[in-house]
């Protein structure tokens, strides 16, 4: 993407007040996005962005400068005022920069640009009408089709030189039932690290027949009762409040600013012992997945979570030097235009042995998750407040009727440590994960589990 002499350049330019180190963070996207309202295409466009961003840090100090031209005239300049931030007086070294490779797990069989736009929203049009088919209560279909192909170039001053692609695809149905008066939403987006390859183990009317299902199903709902209970969250949906309730405490930065609920206890029993906790950027085609982080740290699969006893911590460059730990390779940006911040990759509460309907059976009263909503995280404290967007009773064991208007309130140490059945039926969620501006690829992952007492917000009896 860049010649490597000029990049050196800069590199020397923005450590000429010392530092310890610097990085150049190159990237060039192109993408897609197509929206399908009610069979009608309301929007189709494509892109291309290019440009680079300069870091030099200091401890956890650091100055950034970034521009959407990548001529030498523009990357220098950026490299001075990223190097305006340090108060040093003395040049830091350069080291020789030298090709790294990663395992190339994420690359595309089947590039979504080999594909035309007018089979892309054929795609969506498939959407409309199975949705549609489904039941003569779905009044509104909305269909979107997301791909983009992601080259980055990061270098920096110790001599890394990483060059790696990241295509990315999705797929989303979003469906509004309405009987009488009562309206029900209904949504679902599969997404990978892939090409259009991944269309074919994830086709459009299977994504639509299950918006629509909930949408409808919704339909029949009561509202959620309130109290104490006992609540089995699907496969895949306690990834979500594994991913939001205890992996955002668990990002360095906030234990360095002792936001953090975990801040102190590396080594204590913080969960079940049933529960092993992984956060994984090396799962191959892995929505969160890549070779290198946005800082140049190789993937890696960092254990949170062994029996319930809390391990550590998810870590950039900075707070890694900080606390005298190595990187874990979760430094990551939006874009070029920001620098790079503690996240999470694909975040997973990994597989038990129980049977997942006998952990149904054997619950005689409670709520069964199959669905989260927006939600409020104090990662301070842990306390946290879910909306549930897809609940059923549980009554003698068996999941019955629908309810609306759930929440699930607590605190993660103790919702994690209430944790008494994890069952063996993995799944993965996709999603988009926003923190300090920036929005970032994530995914997370659960099998079946019961929290034998949590809170239920609700409106019935």
């Amino acid at each position: 993407m860049l010649d490597r002499d000029l990049v050196a350049d800069v590199l020397t330019a923005a450590r000429r007040k010392g530092g310890d180190f610097a990085e150049v963070f190159v990237e060039e996207r192109s993408s897609t996005s197509i929206r399908l309202d009610d069979g009608k295409v309301e929007e189709l466009t494509t892109g291309l962005d290019r440009g680079a961003g300069v870091r030099v840090a200091e401890g956890t100090s650091y100055g950034y400068a970034y521009s959407n031209k990548l001529d030498r005239d523009a990357l220098l300049e950026a490299a001075a005022a990223a190097s305006a931030a340090l108060r040093g007086d003395a040049a830091g070294p350069i080291v020789d920069l030298t090709d790294r490779f990663g395992p190339g797990t994420n690359r595309a069989s089947r590039a979504a640009d080999s594909v035309a736009a007018a089979d892309k929203v054929a795609w969506l049009r498939e959407v409309d009408e199975v949705a549609r088919g489904h039941s003569p209560e779905v009044t509104q279909v909305t269909g979107i089709y997301l791909d983009s192909l992601q080259r980055r170039l990061i270098a920096a001053s110790d001599g890394r030189w990483i060059d790696e692609e990241r295509p990315r695809i999705r797929l989303v149905a979003q469906v509004v039932a309405k009987r009488g008066d009562v309206i029900q939403t209904g949504w679902d987006g599969p997404a990978a690290c892939a090409g259009v390859e991944f269309l074919d183990a994830h086709p459009p009317r299977v994504t639509a027949e299950r918006a629509a299902t909930r949408a409808v199903t919704m339909l029949d709902s009561i509202p959620a009762p309130a109290g104490e209970m006992a609540v089995v969250v699907a496969n895949g949906c306690g990834g979500v409040l594994f991913h939001e309730a205890v992996g955002h405490p668990l990002e360095a930065d906030a234990v360095d600013k002792e936001a953090s609920v975990y801040r102190d206890l590396v080594g204590e029993r913080c969960a079940s012992e049933l529960i092993d906790g992984v956060d994984d950027a090396t799962i191959a085609n892995g929505w969160g997945s890549y070779d290198f982080d946005d800082e140049g740290e190789p993937a890696q699969r960092t254990e949170l979570f062994r029996g319930g006893v809390l391990q550590g911590f998810l870590q950039d460059r900075l707070r890694a030097a900080k606390m005298g730990v190595q990187p874990t390779g979760n430094g990551r940006r939006e874009s070029y235009a920001s620098p790079p911040i503690v996240r999470m990759t694909n975040t997973n509460i990994l597989p038990g042995n129980e049977d997942p309907d006998q952990i149904l059976r054997s619950t005689a009263h409670g709520i069964y998750v199959r669905g989260l909503g927006g939600g409020q995280v104090n990662p301070a404290t842990g306390d946290f407040v879910f909306g549930v967007s897809e609940g059923y009773l549980i009554e003698d064991g068996q999941v019955t009727t629908p309810v609306r208007g759930a929440n699930l309130i607590g605190r993660a140490i103790e919702v994690m440590g209430s944790v008494d059945a994890i069952g063996s039926d993995f799944e993965t969620w996709e999603g988009v994960c926003g923190k300090d501006g920036q929005s970032a690829p994530v995914g997370s992952g659960s099998p079946t589990l019961r929290i034998a007492k949590i809170t239920v917000g609700g409106t019935g009896a």
